[in-house]
């Protein structure tokens, strides 16, 4: 198996991760085992990698459907769901956070505090349109809200 690919896949995953889960990025720097992390995903797909080398796939090919294969458990995003939620309901303090640049650390908060809606619901990608799931998520939100004023 090619290290440049494994390279290229191990940056490709932990941009991913620091852009849609920057919350489980969080969990991994707290147990320093962000590197252990990705090196066993990595590791996960060896034999994708190899396959598709063997019949000469060409390296953005390989990347795709191992990248597809790396994030699936990583969707869908509760940091993509909350931060979508504050900027279409709570739009004023969606732009005041963006604008302090605590937008990040507020929304990794709110995912902490929704964290038994989210249990509740078993959040995955086929009911992350659930009406249900959005409004106590939401009402979460405004919890969290007037508490942080």
């Amino acid at each position: 198996m090619s290290s440049g690919i494994n390279d290229i896949l191990i940056n490709k995953l932990h941009e991913y991760i620091i852009e849609n889960n920057p919350d489980f990025l969080l969990e991994l720097q707290e147990g320093d085992s962000v590197t252990e992390y990705l090196n066993e995903k990595i590791s996960s797909v060896r034999d994708q990698i190899n396959y598709l080398t063997k019949i000469k796939s060409p390296e953005y090919v390989i990347e795709e459907l191992c990248m597809r294969i790396l994030s699936k458990d990583l969707k869908p995003s509760k940091f993509n769901y909350i931060r979508s939620l504050l900027e279409e309901d709570f739009e004023t303090i969606y732009k005041q956070l963006k604008e302090s640049g605590t937008l990040q650390f507020e929304v990794v908060n709110m995912i902490a505090y929704s964290k038994s809606v989210f249990e509740k619901f078993g959040f995955k990608e086929e009911n992350e349109d659930d009406t249900q799931l959005r409004y106590e998520v939401t009402g979460a939100i405004s919890e969290y809200l007037a508490s942080y004023k």
